[in-house]
């Protein structure tokens, strides 16, 4: 077997209905995996499902539902998933802008917060007693370069959530490492991979879109794909020994 030949895999993706997520999702089946597709979006999900092909399943999932987990995972195991990896891609800033501390409410504060936080601490813990009972597991959370530097968003909640995650993913390392699970995560820079993005994207001036490229070593923008391909290093056996660690995948800053 191969490091990369992953067709005893059985892989959960969070987020799965588009960019990141859709992406990860491709890869993994590509390599034989059998793979879950979650999301709140439906259609998104049924899209990602036909990318994928026969090897990728969906399920409707919100990820900050902690009722909703336990359900989804109860199912699983009455299907007989063992579920031995798992990617915590499930986020974004849910629609909002930046916009001054003193004007954010803590509604909007907590919807950040659930679902780029709460919900990777959800899955974990679901996922944490199949793993240690298979004295094996891969966990690979998905941040962004908001939890190592600031939001390009400039988001309070995100780039706290964005770090909180990191933070998460360096204890959880700790504390599944003696099963042999590893805990790792990606931080992505800025890639045009969905709506959210482009919107972003187009929202910057020609000046402020060329300078944020010539910020990057490589001077281009990356693709979902490129965040992907992580995810596959941090699943493949060629991390067998790597856990706690972040990999910024972002051109170079």
């Amino acid at each position: 077997m191969t490091p990369f030949d992953l067709s005893s895999r059985q892989v959960l993706v969070t987020g799965a209905a588009q960019g990141f997520g859709r992406a990860i999702c491709k890869a993994f089946s590509q390599l034989g995996a059998r793979v879950l597709a979650c999301d709140i979006q439906a259609q998104g999900l049924l899209e990602t499902v036909q990318a994928c092909g026969e090897r990728c399943s969906e399920a409707r999932l919100d990820v900050t539902d902690p009722l909703a987990v336990t359900a989804l995972f109860a199912r699983l195991h009455a299907e007989g998933w063992q579920i031995d990896t798992l990617v915590n891609n499930a986020g974004g800033v849910v629609g909002q802008q930046g916009q001054p501390i003193e004007t954010v409410t803590f509604a909007q504060w907590q919807a950040i917060v659930d679902v780029n936080l709460t919900g990777a601490f959800l899955m974990a813990q679901a996922v944490a007693s199949g793993m240690k009972q298979q004295r094996f597991g891969r966990i690979v959370n998905i941040s962004s370069r908001a939890g190592l530097d600031v939001s390009l968003t400039g988001i309070q909640a995100y780039a706290s959530a964005k770090a909180g995650q990191i933070g998460l993913t360096r204890q959880l390392a700790h504390e599944l490492g003696p099963w042999n699970i590893t805990v790792n995560n990606v931080a992505p820079g800025f890639v045009r991979s969905n709506p959210s993005t482009e919107q972003q994207w187009l929202a910057l001036s020609p000046g402020e879109q060329a300078r944020l490229v010539d910020n990057i070593a490589l001077k281009r923008l990356g693709a979902a794909e490129d965040i992907a391909h992580a995810v596959l290093y941090f699943a493949s056996d060629w991390a067998n020994w790597v856990t706690g660690q972040v990999l910024s995948v972002d051109g170079g800053r």
